[in-house]
């Protein structure tokens, strides 16, 4: 991939485009909250052809949420199940919606 492929990729929630010095640094947090992350399940970091951990814009916001609920008291390891289950919950809400618009477009008198 040469440096022209990666600036389009920028874009891309999924692309590991954040070191973790620059993914703490970003949260406000500490590079041992990051890799607590990883241990706990949470996030799981690509690593780069050096072994150095590259996080997502997906997963930040994912890191972000677990450092919210950590500063409000709660404990990591139920942090980061609580916020597993707000994904899996949003997950489910964006597929009941696909499938709901999919119903009306199938059957438009049953939405009249």
């Amino acid at each position: 991939m040469t440096a022209d492929d990666s600036y389009g990729r920028l874009d891309d929630d999924d692309y590991p485009a954040y070191t973790m010095g620059r993914a703490a640094e970003m949260l406000g947090t500490t590079q041992g909250f990051l890799r607590a992350l990883g241990e706990a399940r949470l996030i799981s970091p690509l690593r780069s052809a050096g072994g150095h951990r590259r996080y997502s814009g997906y997963q930040l916001r994912i890191a972000a949420r677990a450092r919210e609920l950590v500063d409000q008291g709660t404990p990591i390891e139920a942090a980061c199940r609580i916020v597993i289950l707000e994904d899996q919950l949003e997950e489910a809400q964006r597929i009941n919606a696909e499938h709901r618009r999919a119903a009306e477009s199938a059957n438009p008198t049953a939405a009249a």
